[in-house]
């Protein structure tokens, strides 16, 4: 058997994490986006973010012609814990979600433009302090999709 460390290492020459997502998207691919706005906000550095996702997020993004501020990329397993109620395997642990910081007419734009996009799960909350639509791409059992939620 291979030591844990030998798993990871070939896991990251392959580009791959422990849940089998890209670890490093090409994010020369991603025009509008860069590394650094996936980065957990917890300072551990990952940005695990499938290139899958963050394909759909850029023509989204194309599509909507105007710019996303993300306030929440990927999040390490101990950083979804300590900020969300979905725990270590919350949805931004996968690198298939993220937080878009939007309001108003600009978030309707986005969120018919979602939908069409194939972005089959969409949590909103456009009330008080820190507006934002999440986006994901989702479909387990835990994560049940397509879905539209609001937040409180």
């Amino acid at each position: 058997m291979r030591s844990r460390a030998r798993r990871c290492a070939l896991s990251k020459a392959q580009g791959l994490s422990k849940r089998g997502i890209m670890t490093e998207p090409d994010w020369s691919k991603y025009r509008n986006f860069s590394r650094s706005e996936f980065e957990c906000k917890c300072g551990c550095g990952q940005a695990e973010m499938s290139d899958m996702f963050m394909t759909l997020l850029q023509n989204l993004r194309t599509k909507c012609a105007t710019p996303f501020v993300i306030s929440s990329g990927y999040r390490c397993p101990d950083h979804n814990d300590a900020v969300s109620g979905s725990g270590r395997d919350g949805p931004h642990t996968t690198g298939k979600a993220c937080d878009i910081s939007i309001r108003g007419e600009l978030a309707w734009i986005v969120l018919a433009h979602a939908m069409r996009t194939g972005l089959p799960g969409i949590g909103i909350k456009q009330h008080g302090d820190g507006r934002f639509i999440h986006l994901d791409m989702l479909s387990n059992d835990t994560h049940p999709r397509p879905r539209v939620w609001s937040y409180e």
